[in-house]
């Protein structure tokens, strides 16, 4: 019988310490997608998962705290249903990043979009770091 990972998304694979959220902001990398743009960094010290992501919705797009959190939830859920495919690049690679990823949608997507973008995302991540690590 095949073992099956859940599918979780745990405190310590959220970005939450400032100094770490400053360093990706002051030396990190940036690329676009449809939905998103994302800030990342390979990151200088160890971390508890491969991966630590926060997740921001601007205030001056969207007013209402509760469409900024919905469109936040939206974004977790797709996250943790995809992020298998990071945490196995990763950990092959031996590399631990922390990213933010920012919404910049005009207006509320649903979440299906926003599923194609995050696996859009997760995709240009592993690029993009195995094209950091080979340059380090």
């Amino acid at each position: 019988m095949t073992t099956v990972e859940r599918q979780t998304f745990r405190k310590n694979e959220r970005l939450c310490r400032i100094r770490l959220i400053e360093e990706v902001f002051d030396n990190g990398n940036v690329f676009h997608t449809s939905l998103f743009k994302v800030v990342w960094v390979v990151s200088s010290e160890t971390l508890p998962s491969p991966a630590q992501i926060a997740v921001s919705v601007p205030k001056k797009g969207f007013r209402l705290a509760v469409t900024r959190n919905l469109i936040k939830r939206r974004i977790r859920e797709a996250y943790r249903k995809r992020k298998h495919l990071l945490y196995n690049f990763l950990k092959s690679a031996n590399i631990q990043i922390t990213f933010v990823v920012i919404y910049r949608y005009a207006a509320v997507a649903d979440y299906t979009l926003i599923e194609q973008a995050v696996g859009e995302i997760i995709e240009k991540l592993c690029v993009n770091a195995a094209g950091k690590e080979i340059k380090s």
